[in-house]
């Protein structure tokens, strides 16, 4: 009898790649994050499932539960008028998925809506090691950046019904994939997360970028203009979808603006933001998002100077001045620049990687623990949409 040493050696493949540890991690300090709301919400009143499930959150599940025209409620622009297509601001990935989810026996499409957040943000954890393995080969680095990530401010939306967790899964392996010149898997993805969030316009300038300058040099030049071809299909394709229903070419844009007073100044509103909260802010909220934009620049600088992989650099620069360009709910940007703090992060997880342990753990837990409360705060002590 012949004994397979293929599951073995498969086992020892998986432990030894640290996707287990950094799963792990991940769970443990979203486990803080959570208890965190928990304690909050308890102070308030409030219901923590009904937290984890508010504002944006109903309405995905609403989506999954109804789809685009089935809604059972008025759909209100922000004057407070009937706007059926508000629905179509939304992208349909995540609530497609969620209501699959939902089918399944014993499960509601709130705890599905949860569920699908969870896995995906451990999904996103596994990548985060292995892009950090492809920067630095210690251990500790990718473990570090993932604890950070997971800890950042706003990250409690990776636990809630909102799309940042699976958008991030989507963004960090198909980066991954781009710097290790899997050209059709980082394409692939980047049109999955094109039906995920607006976003992912920064992760298809960072694919297309770095694919067409592989096909340029002569590297895989047919995979690499497949994988230019695909990444920009699915959010083209989502926005195409709105313009015909919308009869609108600016269709989304305009749902967006109508909706939620979102549109592209050219950072004129968020300049204004900052000015005046420097000068009178004496909201949490207000003062934090203009630490996080704040941080948020330092961190990309220090990237460039750091020489990291430039498609890294690309993407996280592009969220940044997509976020800082962007008006509407300007205290709301640190849950806006949440996909991008996994690259913008790897600066302070090399930094910290290389102190002794005791400090490295004690920073860490310093950062998750001030994350964790700025979410908890963002979601019970602050009265308006996130």
């Amino acid at each position: 009898m012949t004994v397979s040493t293929t599951e073995p050696t498969r086992l020892r493949a998986v432990l030894g790649s640290g996707y287990p540890r950094a799963i792990g991690v991940y769970l443990l300090v979203r486990l803080v994050g959570v208890a965190a709301l928990a304690l909050a919400a308890a102070w308030h009143e409030k219901d923590l499932l009904e937290r984890l499930t508010s504002w944006d959150g109903q309405w995905y599940l609403q989506l999954a539960r109804f789809g685009y025209d089935g809604f059972p409620e008025p759909v209100l622009d922000a004057e407070g008028h009937a706007f059926p297509d508000a629905t179509l601001a939304f992208f349909p990935l995540y609530p497609a998925i969620v209501s699959g989810v939902g089918t399944l026996p014993g499960i509601s499409l709130e705890i599905a809506a949860l569920l699908v957040s969870t896995v995906a943000g451990a999904i996103a954890a596994c990548g985060l090691v292995r892009l950090a393995r492809l920067i630095d080969p210690r251990p500790r680095v990718g473990l570090v950046l993932v604890a950070l990530y997971a800890g950042a401010p706003m990250a409690v939306t990776l636990s809630m019904a909102y799309t940042e967790a699976l958008f991030t899964a989507c963004a960090v392996w198909s980066l991954v994939f781009v710097l290790e010149r899997q050209w059709i898997p980082a394409g692939g993805l980047c049109l999955i997360a094109g039906l995920v969030r607006s976003t992912a316009t920064a992760l298809i300038v960072a694919v297309v970028l770095a694919a067409l300058v592989a096909a340029w040099r002569g590297q895989d030049r047919t995979r690499a203009l497949v994988a230019a071809a695909l990444a920009p299909l699915g959010l083209l394709g989502f926005w195409a979808y709105v313009a015909e229903r919308t009869a609108s070419l600016t269709g989304w844009q305009d749902i967006e603006w109508r909706g939620w007073n979102t549109r592209w100044d050219w950072g004129q509103e968020t300049a204004d933001f900052v000015l005046r909260t420097l000068a009178t802010g004496d909201s949490v909220m207000d003062v934090g998002s203009v630490l996080v934009l704040f941080g948020a620049v330092a961190l990309t600088v220090a990237a460039i100077r750091l020489h990291l992989p430039w498609p890294l650099i690309v993407y996280g620069a592009a969220v940044v001045l997509l976020i800082a360009g962007t008006a509407g709910l300007p205290f709301a940007k640190p849950r806006f620049l949440l996909p991008a703090m996994f690259v913008l992060l790897i600066p302070l997880a090399l930094e910290l990687a290389g102190r002794r342990r005791s400090t490295m753990i004690a920073a860490v837990a310093a950062a998750v623990a001030l994350g964790s409360w700025y979410s908890a705060y963002a979601l019970t002590g602050w009265a308006y949409a996130i």
